[in-house]
């Protein structure tokens, strides 16, 4: 990776300084180096022998969200996420990479079975209270700097993946003609199979057949770590099980995936013999929101009346442009009283495993966004990332708050999470 090619649209942006007011990071620190501009003049600095590549430049070029607010709130519509990612991918082959990074991203993500047995033996870890054993004698920091900080954001792992439970493979659907593949994203895979298990079930009851998928990751970690490498070999294992299958339509319910998938391209910027094959040859792939909402189906009437608000994923609203479906989804469910939550769109600070680098940062982002849910006093906050729901999760056990987090297609369905809520 060079980024002296990304000159040009490093130097579009003109420091008005308006990426200041979207930044989750900025707004949290109000350090020059944790905004758009900021960051961006330090790769200009690079590029022009400026600034040396060296261990000081981790943290301002790796604790951005890569939200994509700031691009949103530009006026040149400067691609910096896009151009983090390659000062990242520079960064390491000029630095290094790190080995528990090696391990996640060659090792493990690659390999689904390898991927579930790391996860069973995190599962005995936390719910055995192991974890807690290995936190006191500062085990954990080696798997991430802020990893021993972290390790409460989730409070119970699954024992078993969701593909452990419902096998890949083909299954009879209620529906006319569709045949559905379901790429099963690694959140839902290892901790959200609750919401594996609702999707599984509205797919069926649409499609004529739905594929489980024996996918791995689709590539997003190693790439918005900037392991451009690694992400290419988990995008060609991917494309491999998605390319050599009929179906009409690709739907996976982490939007995450969604907005990776469909930008498959950019991970093979320059390689016109997989850059054609993805153009001729790679599926319809759609998110779940976009899916339920070109293919309503019903919902069970509730009981009583319950409030409804939504959290936007950034992968969603700003990588795939997905707003309005999911409110008119949750509007059109009988017995849901919707209130939008103010700033919706604001990343809640999960980006991935962002809080096992940056769990203090990560806890301010969080903190905002907890504070505008408070005010919707909603029984529900409704979103489709898994990572989301981790985050948000963490976030109202840390607030006290009472309200529920769920994915859609939990509350399209009225899946069991509703319990207790007159659903």
């Amino acid at each position: 990776m060079d980024i002296t090619k990304e000159y040009d649209a490093i130097s579009q942006c003109n420091k008005c300084g308006f990426c200041q007011v979207a930044c989750p990071v900025f707004r949290s620190t109000g350090h020059e180096s944790g905004v758009a501009r900021g960051r961006l003049a330090l790769m200009r600095g690079i590029i022009e022998d400026r600034v040396e590549w060296s261990k000081e430049l981790e943290e301002p070029l790796f604790n951005c969200l890569g939200c994509g607010a700031c691009t949103a709130n530009c006026f040149g519509a400067v691609p910096t996420a896009d151009l983090i990612i390659k000062g990242r991918a520079e960064y390491l082959e000029k630095v290094g990479r790190k080995p528990i990074h090696k391990l996640l991203f060659d090792q493990l993500l690659p390999y689904p079975n390898r991927l579930h047995m790391a996860a069973r033996a995190a599962a005995f870890g936390k719910n055995s209270g192991l974890s807690k054993v290995a936190k006191a004698v500062g085990l954990l920091r080696v798997l991430g700097r802020d990893l021993h900080k972290a390790e409460n954001i989730v409070e119970k792992l699954p024992t078993k993946p969701f593909r452990g439970q419902i096998k890949p493979g083909e299954y009879k659907g209620e529906g006319a003609s569709l045949k559905i593949g379901y790429f099963v994203g690694c959140g839902i895979d290892i901790i959200q199979q609750e919401a594996g298990q609702e999707s599984f079930k509205l797919l069926k009851s649409i499609g004529k057949s739905v594929t489980v998928l024996n996918n791995c990751c689709c590539g997003l970690p190693p790439w918005t770590y900037g392991d451009i490498d690694a992400a290419q070999k988990l995008a060609l294992k991917n494309f491999d099980v998605l390319a050599d299958q009929s179906f009409d339509v690709i739907v996976t319910d982490c939007s995450s995936c969604a907005g990776f998938l469909k930008h498959y391209e950019k991970v093979f910027e320059g390689d016109e013999a997989n850059l054609n094959r993805i153009k001729t040859q790679m599926p319809k792939v759609q998110d779940m929101v976009e899916f339920l909402f070109t293919n309503q189906c019903s919902s069970p009437e509730r009981q009583t009346p319950v409030v409804v608000t939504y959290h936007d994923p950034c992968h969603a609203v700003r990588g795939q442009g997905i707003s309005k479906e999911n409110r008119e989804i949750l509007k059109g469910i009988p017995g849901i009283e919707f209130r939008e939550m103010p700033e919706a769109d604001w990343c809640c600070g999960g980006a991935g495993s962002y809080a096992l680098t940056h769990y203090e940062l990560s806890m301010k982002v969080l903190d905002r966004k907890m504070e505008n849910l408070a005010s919707t006093e909603a029984d529900f906050l409704v979103t489709s990332c898994p990572a989301c729901m981790i985050q948000l999760s963490h976030g109202v056990r840390r607030k006290g708050l009472s309200t529920r987090v769920c994915h859609i297609s939990e509350i399209v369905t009225g899946s069991k999470a509703m319990e207790g809520a007159g659903l």
